[in-house]
């Protein structure tokens, strides 16, 4: 993270978690989640890092390494997308847009070096630069009722249509789904444009983002779950993060003989439990007793209490699901796209 923009969440409020690594609050984390579920907030995403191909080659590089179609991505849009191995295991998941002719993509931050460093691996002879902009490139949530109204403050547009990006300015605005909107700042106009947005959202931590995650359905990779699913197991085809009209890209042949020959046994589901949930957790069930049933995604303290959470589960053990052990705590699981 940018020391400086730190350093401001700092001395604004945020009490940052060593523990945790990437996670921070304001002072309330409950507050704050309940704030989330109804009110406007404003979110330092520390979790995430951005990492940019640039160079004439990067559109045809992006398009034969990710699983969604580069290729249509327009200025004006951003879009879901996957990196696979040879074996269809999702590496990292993105939310993809063009910076003119760059590529920039927002990912864990726990995973932007190694995404950087094998992306690298593969330029070869391609006119492209792989950089990492998780120093020089702030990225913000806002999320909630005002949320248009704190852009319009600031001068910013505000994005009509789920996943459109306008052009324009320094800043780049997503509109993520019908409430939340993404922000990538650049780092030096950061805290005034923090200021501003504060004056219509309260600031909340990461373990808020998180929640808001888990009610759109939208599963994010990390260490803990890097190489674990085939993307249609988090249900990335249903957030058009997999195109099957492409041409070929690492585990693509896998991908599609799992789409079209049905054999998609493992599905993305809400969770929810009275005791802690975190990414990488290990599901089982008392009805399969001999193996791991299930991988929670991302989870987060609800503002209901206990904990909410995305995993990916054996669609036929959802509805006796455990976590940790087949006589571990029982948990509810609602399918997210059912």
């Amino acid at each position: 993270m940018n020391s400086t923009w730190r350093e401001f969440l700092t001395r604004s409020g945020a009490n940052f978690d060593p523990a945790a690594g990437d996670s921070l609050d304001f002072g309330d984390a409950p507050d704050e989640l309940q704030a989330a579920a109804g009110a406007t907030v404003l979110v330092p995403l520390v979790h995430l890092g951005v990492v940019e191909c640039s160079g004439d080659d990067a559109k045809t590089f992006l398009h034969n390494q990710l699983t969604s179609d580069i290729n249509h991505l327009s200025l004006g849009l951003a879009q879901h997308s996957s990196w696979c191995t040879a074996k269809g295991r999702m590496l990292a998941s993105f939310l993809a847009w063009r910076r003119g002719d760059a590529y920039q993509l927002a990912l864990s931050v726990d995973l932007v070096d190694a995404v950087a460093k094998r992306l690298q691996m593969y330029v070869l002879r391609a006119k492209v630069k792989v950089g990492n902009l998780t120093d020089s490139l702030v990225l913000l949530g806002l999320s909630g009722p005002q949320a248009g109204e704190a852009l319009a403050l600031a001068n910013l547009p505000i994005p009509a249509e789920t996943l459109s990006a306008p052009e324009g300015g320094d800043i780049k605005v997503i509109r993520l789904d019908t409430g939340r909107f993404l922000l990538a700042v650049p780092a030096e106009m950061a805290a005034d444009l923090w200021r501003k947005l504060a004056e219509k959202a309260r600031p909340a931590g990461v373990p808020a983002w998180r929640w808001l995650d888990v009610e759109a359905g939208l599963p994010l990779v990390t260490t803990a779950t890097r190489e674990e699913f085939v993307p249609q197991m988090a249900d990335f085809e249903k957030i058009g993060g997999v195109s099957f009209h492409k041409g070929c890209y690492p585990g693509q042949e896998i991908v599609a003989r799992t789409q079209y020959l049905g054999k998609v046994k493992r599905h993305l589901y809400r969770l929810h439990s009275d005791q802690a949930l975190a990414a990488g957790d290990e599901l089982h069930s008392p009805d399969n007793p001999e193996q791991s049933c299930g991988k929670v995604v991302v989870a987060a303290p609800s503002p209901r209490g206990g904990y909410d959470a995305l995993a990916v589960v054996q669609s036929n053990f959802a509805g006796n699901l455990r976590l940790g052990a087949k006589d571990g705590p029982r948990l509810e699981a609602k399918a997210v796209n059912p």
